[in-house]
């Protein structure tokens, strides 16, 4: 594990469907995703210039309750806005304030009732998050220390505080931070977002209580607005390459094994596509174990992100073989290990 904190900035749109909405025929979808780009391309600078300052923890006894506030920016692209609602409060009138405050609170419950893990950095952290963020601005991100929500522009995409998955998405990212701290580029970025999407749908599975086999492995399902016809969200765990194939879209590039491993400049490397894989193994492994994706997978992959023996720069063939390392830990060599051996093989990751 690194010793020093690298907060990274991680959004829930890639950079790859903003490139493409920016060369869109209709003027106004391509002028937003530009500003996008732009707000995210300026914000990634200032993350890169103060990563190296750390993340000191919060002072005071871990509670097993969240503290929750949420502010509203107005529209404007300034952090962190107005303070509306504090824990405690009674539901606010508008819709997005209560589903921002849910969302934390729904990622707060998994990790301390499946995983013993109190907050992002697992001392207390307060749970902040700005709404409202800009105008028409097409992206949630983590800035390393809270949660950002644009409302969309509701046409592409609608209200970022509607997927809880992309809430838990997107605070899995300060767990990371505070534990692994996955360097943000090539395979380690990819495992890094990979991460986010897994701990995001358990967040949403835990949520509404469904088993693997009742889930629907998509992240940002109910995201994608009016105007696209071929789309279901920005990502499939089970069938990466199929959540969206749209004119305005384009196709979702994200492949399922390491045959098709994309090597590109990119976003990062390929963060955001090459992700595919580690999703497509998680998959696997949770609907082979069945039951309560959480439990035995998901225990699996919490342990082999917190255990300390994963490094910064791993690539997916080391996250594999500590994976199956913290599957026997865990549970000896039964069922669990075997899933985890065979999902790898099944996406062409060696993990042994």
């Amino acid at each position: 594990m690194s010793d020093t904190v690298k907060s990274v900035f991680c959004t829930i749109v890639p950079p790859h469907v903003l490139d493409r909405l920016a060369q869109a025929d209709d003027a106004a979808r391509a002028d937003l995703a530009q500003r996008t780009l732009e707000h995210d391309s300026l914000q990634r600078t200032r993350r890169r210039v103060t990563a190296l300052r750390g993340v000191a923890a919060p002072a005071g006894t871990p509670s097993d309750s969240p503290q929750r506030t949420i502010y509203d920016a107005g529209h404007r692209a300034t952090q962190p806005g107005k303070k509306v609602h504090s824990e405690g409060d009674a539901p606010s009138k508008d819709a997005t304030v209560n589903r921002a405050h849910a969302g934390l609170g729904a990622t707060f419950d998994l990790y301390l009732k499946a995983y013993g893990r109190h907050s992002i950095d697992d001392a207390g952290l307060p749970l902040d998050a700005t709404v409202h963020y800009g105008q028409g601005y097409n992206n949630a991100f983590w800035d390393g220390s809270q949660m950002v929500f644009g409302d969309g522009d509701g046409d592409v995409f609608l209200d970022f505080t509607i997927p809880v998955d992309v809430i838990g998405h997107e605070l899995t990212h300060g767990v990371t931070q505070h534990t692994a701290n996955l360097e943000y580029y090539g395979q380690s970025g990819a495992l890094n977002e990979s991460v986010s999407d897994v701990f995001g749908s358990l967040i949403k599975q835990y949520a509404l209580g469904q088993s693997a086999d009742q889930a629907d492995w998509l992240i940002g399902a109910g995201l994608l607005g009016p105007g696209i016809d071929h789309g279901v969200a920005l990502r499939s765990m089970k069938a990466p390459g199929t959540a969206y194939d749209d004119d305005v879209l384009g196709k979702d590039p994200q492949p399922a094994t390491m045959d098709d491993y994309v090597r590109t400049s990119r976003d990062n490397g390929g963060v955001h596509i090459n992700s595919g894989i580690p999703n497509r193994a998680f998959y696997l492994v949770a609907t082979a174990l069945g039951g309560n994706a959480w439990e035995r997978a998901g225990k699996v992959w919490y342990a082999t992100l917190t255990g300390g023996e994963l490094a910064s720069d791993a690539q997916f063939a080391d996250f594999a073989r500590l994976t199956v390392a913290s599957a026997k830990s865990l549970y000896g060599e039964g069922d669990e290990v075997q899933a985890v051996l065979k999902a790898w093989s099944q996406v062409g990751v060696p993990a042994s």
